[in-house]
């Protein structure tokens, strides 16, 4: 999941998406614990996908606007 698509939701749609990531993530601990888990590698994309939501919520509560990428083209 990246950043920008994330960008678009609102806090509260951020806070779900937060709390499904966390679900996910102790469910992939629970299977791999047991010993039943098919793709390891998925943990940690959840938990950078958590990290991703953590911080667009605390760039919001903090008013900050990231500035857009300049495309090859401009430069």
């Amino acid at each position: 999941m990246k950043a920008s698509e994330l960008r678009g939701l609102s806090v509260e749609e951020l806070r779900e998406k937060e709390r499904e990531l966390q679900r996910e993530l102790f469910n992939l601990r629970f299977q791999l614990a047991t010993g039943q888990i098919e793709d390891v590698n998925r943990i940690r994309i959840v938990r950078k996908d958590i990290a991703r939501v953590k911080t667009l919520l605390r760039e919001q509560e903090l008013g900050i606007v990231p500035r857009p990428k300049k495309r090859k083209e401009e430069e």
